[in-house]
């Protein structure tokens, strides 16, 4: 995968203030402010930067934590790294084309993988599968 490098200025053009804020300075939306946590339509998850296919909704489910939350990405969509910001370890997953700061990934999540992640809505872009309709639970 190719990897997109874009200045700060580039970044800002192209990106809601949110948006930029979220994933490119490590912000965090409010807790369920985003509406794709309640969105449960077969299709793609991609980075809302660039474009990137991060995670299908066959691996969504309802957290109840008020972000959207996936047991897998796909294979190659996603980096990790620990941030230290609230004093203790997280591990933080960014978008592997363009690294945007997506969310993190906890070890609470269901089978298979037992993994949680759990990202902004504001980083994500969700495309329908075709004849695919929106539907919340």
């Amino acid at each position: 995968m190719d990897k997109i490098d874009k200045s700060d200025a580039e970044w800002r053009q192209i990106l809601t203030p949110e948006q930029y804020r979220v994933l490119r300075k490590h912000g965090t939306e409010r807790a369920g402010s985003s509406p794709l946590d309640k969105n449960y339509a077969p299709g793609t998850y991609l980075c809302a930067a660039c474009g990137n296919e991060l995670f299908g909704s066959d691996t969504k489910f309802d957290s109840g934590t008020g972000w959207p939350s996936f047991w897998a990405p796909k294979e190659g969509a996603v980096e990790t790294s620990t941030d230290y910001f609230l004093l203790y370890p997280r591990t933080e997953v960014h978008c592997a084309r363009c690294g945007g700061h997506l969310g993190h990934v906890f070890k609470d999540g269901p089978p298979p993988t037992g993994l949680r992640y759990c990202m902004n809505g504001v980083s994500l872009r969700f495309v329908p599968a075709e004849g695919g309709e929106g539907k919340e639970k």
